[in-house]
């Protein structure tokens, strides 16, 4: 067994890292599934046919969706708890932002979308809708479209941490505590509009997908040059 590169330490690296993005992938194509396709259809479809997809659809696609996340966060701490003092201030602040959108996913999209479900449930059975699915729908698309805004600046932080160097740096090694202190502010003011606020820009899939590039530039020039 010790001729397998596998079963070295270099090898389990490999291995979780293999499996982190497995499930990142799965995540990730969900949430932009969720919000670049299913959203749009539900605004267009017919009352039946979106109750329909509710009932059948969203179930299976929240199961991967939620397990897909966590498989990720798990993994990702295993690599984070072996990296040590290894960690730089991108992948940091990439994993800052990781953590949140799982909590967002277990915490707000996952219990409202449940209500959500049993609701539409509850009606094909000839039952009224649960008065609280009126609410938990929003909450559940704020903090879904708060995901997605938050994903592209996580995996360009993820990727540069390796792959991009800022002079002798490989996307910074340390950071200032003025530089650490705007990129933590920016990501919680916008982890409190996700609890707390409306969708704003993040309304339409052209502005979400722009506000993510835009937050993701920002952070790359406060950390590259505060």
């Amino acid at each position: 067994m010790g001729d397998i590169a596998i079963f070295s330490m270099a090898g389990l690296d490999f291995l979780f890292r293999w499996i982190h993005l497995l499930g990142g992938i799965t995540w990730i194509g969900l949430l932009y599934y969720f919000n670049f396709v299913q959203t749009e259809y539900f605004k267009e479809a017919e009352p039946a046919h979106r109750a329909g997809a509710i009932q059948k659809l969203v179930p299976r696609a929240l199961w991967w969706f939620r397990w897909g996340a966590m498989l990720t966060f798990l993994t990702g701490v295993a690599l984070l708890s072996a990296r040590h003092s290894g960690l730089t201030y991108a992948i940091t602040v990439g994993s800052v932002l990781g953590t949140i959108m799982f909590l967002n996913v277990w915490l707000i999209i996952w219990p409202n979308q449940k209500i959500v479900i049993a609701s539409a449930n509850g009606v094909a059975e000839g039952n009224e809708p649960l008065p609280e699915a009126a609410g938990a729908a929003p909450k559940a698309a704020l903090a879904s479209r708060t995901n997605t805004l938050f994903s592209a600046p996580m995996l360009f932080m993820m990727f540069a941490s390796g792959h991009l160097s800022l002079g002798e740096n490989t996307m910074l090694a340390a950071a200032s505590a003025t530089s650490l202190g705007i990129v933590l502010l920016v990501i919680i003011l916008l982890e409190l509009n996700a609890i707390f606020g409306k969708q704003g820009p993040l309304t339409s899939v052209g502005g979400v997908i722009h506000c993510s590039l835009g937050l993701t530039a920002l952070l790359y020039i406060v950390m590259a040059l505060v």
